[in-house]
């Protein structure tokens, strides 16, 4: 049975963030995930995680200057030494919050750059990340982002970040697979995640178009997610999507598979 994941970035944001963890308890989650928690002391983070027992699966390394549009600095050669702060940042949040894994942005593809130095920047950073990670016991991973929604992003296509992985040449380096993304750029979504099922850590869901909660879209996750359970992934299944009217009103689709929910949140 799939084990679903609030994503505190994408739902329940009609509160406040600090909120969010008591509504993702009231609405049946036992784990959350979100992009970022440096804007909060990792005490902030804790208390909320404590207060409602909820796991906290996945965050981002820091990925640079978000509100200005960046997207992750993980490719750019420019940005080495404030890559390997942020690993040590991230380090220091996950282990005091007991996460597994964290999520690596690549970032935009800069314009006029060698794309064979913009890619040998991104190995060298992940090599450097995966080993810090490692000696932590903590898994790295990076997730291939659609360029309709992020222009320019650098990594964009599952064989591309297998490629990599496998330069980077690390057995603590994983794939984050999110279907979304995948579906805009390849589709194929069934036999990839078979093919690549051992070096898959995390998945994330929302439906195309629209980016919205399954069941508003072309996916098929009734297949999707039965296959998961037929060809054995036992990870979490991150909710990153934006819910079509309200959290709540969107929470329906998982009555399907048996996740608990109530409509009386009160957003």
């Amino acid at each position: 049975m799939p084990k679903f994941v609030a994503n505190l970035t994408m739902l329940f944001n009609e509160k406040p963030f600090l909120e969010r963890f008591a509504l993702a308890k009231i609405g049946g989650f036992k784990a959350v995930e979100f992009l970022f928690p440096y804007p909060y002391s990792k005490e902030e983070i804790k208390s909320q995680l404590d207060a409602y027992a909820l796991k906290l699966v996945l965050h981002n390394l820091p990925a640079g200057d978000w509100d200005a549009g960046e997207r992750g600095i993980a490719c750019l050669p420019d940005r080495v030494e404030e890559f390997r702060a942020g690993v040590a940042k991230a380090i220091e949040y996950a282990t005091y919050l007991n996460v597994r894994q964290l999520n690596c942005l690549a970032g935009k593809a800069p314009a006029g750059v060698d794309p064979q130095v913009l890619r040998g920047t991104f190995v060298s950073n992940l090599q450097y990340a995966a080993e810090q990670l490692k000696k932590a016991n903590i898994k790295l991973l990076i997730e291939p982002i659609n360029t309709f929604d992020i222009p320019g992003f650098y990594l964009s296509k599952t064989q591309q970040a297998i490629d990599i992985m496998d330069e980077v040449g690390s057995d603590n380096l994983y794939l984050q697979y999110d279907i979304y993304h995948a579906q805009r750029m390849e589709g194929e979504i069934a036999s990839t995640i078979k093919k690549y099922l051992p070096r898959i850590a995390h998945i994330q869901i929302a439906d195309n178009p629209g980016r919205n909660e399954p069941g508003t879209g072309e996916i098929n996750y009734d297949y999707l997610f039965g296959l998961l359970d037929q060809i054995g992934y036992n990870g979490w299944i991150g909710c990153e999507y934006k819910p079509l009217k309200n959290t709540v009103a969107g929470l329906g689709w998982m009555q399907h598979y048996e996740h608990p929910y109530q409509e009386s949140i009160y957003i």
